[in-house]
């Protein structure tokens, strides 16, 4: 790549966990691997700091963000629910810092991907909340994963969802449905300000977002399109669509066009971080 167009770099924010009694920062293959095949960009692993770091320095040197998938669920503290045994696993680290750099990528209009936890701390932080549990509703599918270890069984096509006619996924798509690989408990319960929905379940659950007051792409999947990204259509179109806006950032960055973090439009709310 020349210098005129360097190739985009991807933050994606890590999970916490403990192997062998030690603390580690990862993230998914499945989701970097994605980036790379697809989008043709430099996914950066983003280990969960939370308020360590310093987010307008740090988002003004990003591209693009990915929140990925993760076994952990949004802590219910986070919109305004009681502590929950039943609903573990939780990753307060990441909470803390996926929360406030969500808000600080869209205030500097940095383009998102969010994936299926993502998207649930997508509406938590512009002030949604959620069903810790969809599949206890009246009337709800059971969305969580089937238990078998085949990941092409695991991750095979499991409900369709109908996208919203004049949507931008339904652009993408090139189509008015899909049918999806969602695995999940959470669901977006209160849908927060700023965002439509993109998608639904045939039980009227909540599968895609649009952030309608983002600068640029701003999209949530509840589903898991970075599974073998090339052999889906509609997840190759979508991780290029990802990959093109951040390769206009990026060139933006090159030419010298990106404004100083805190010059650029009004910012979102602050996020309390517990």
């Amino acid at each position: 790549m020349s210098a005129a167009s360097p190739q985009p770099i991807i933050g994606v924010p890590a999970d916490t966990r403990e192997i062998d009694g030690k603390p580690f920062h990862a993230v998914g293959d499945k989701y970097v691997r994605a980036l790379a095949l697809a989008c043709r960009v430099n996914p950066f692993m983003l280990p969960a700091f939370g308020a360590l770091y310093e987010l307008p320095g740090l988002v003004h040197q990003l591209d693009g963000l990915l929140l990925t998938g993760a076994l952990s669920n949004v802590h219910p503290e986070r919109y305004g629910a009681g502590h929950a045994e039943a609903y573990e696993p939780y990753d307060r680290p990441r909470d803390e810092t996926t929360l406030p750099l969500i808000l600080e990528t869209l205030a500097q209009g940095v383009p998102l991907l969010a994936i299926c936890r993502g998207m649930q701390e997508l509406n938590v932080a512009l002030g949604g909340s959620l069903h810790p549990a969809v599949h206890e509703l009246p009337g709800r599918l059971d969305h969580r994963a089937p238990e078998v270890e085949d990941p092409d069984v695991k991750y095979g096509p499991n409900h369709p969802v109908a996208l919203t006619p004049g949507g931008a996924l339904a652009a993408i798509a090139g189509r008015a449905d899909l049918t999806v690989n969602s695995l999940h408990r959470q669901a977006v319960d209160r849908l927060a300000e700023g965002v439509e929905v993109e998608a639904r379940a045939p039980d009227g659950t909540v599968e895609a977002l649009r952030v309608t007051s983002a600068g640029g792409f701003a999209l949530a999947v509840q589903w898991h399109p970075e599974y073998k990204v090339l052999d889906d259509a509609f997840s190759t179109k979508l991780f290029r669509a990802f990959g093109e806006a951040a390769r206009e950032r990026a060139a933006a960055r090159a030419a010298g066009r990106l404004a100083a973090p805190g010059t650029g439009p009004s910012r979102p709310r602050e996020v309390q971080i517990a």
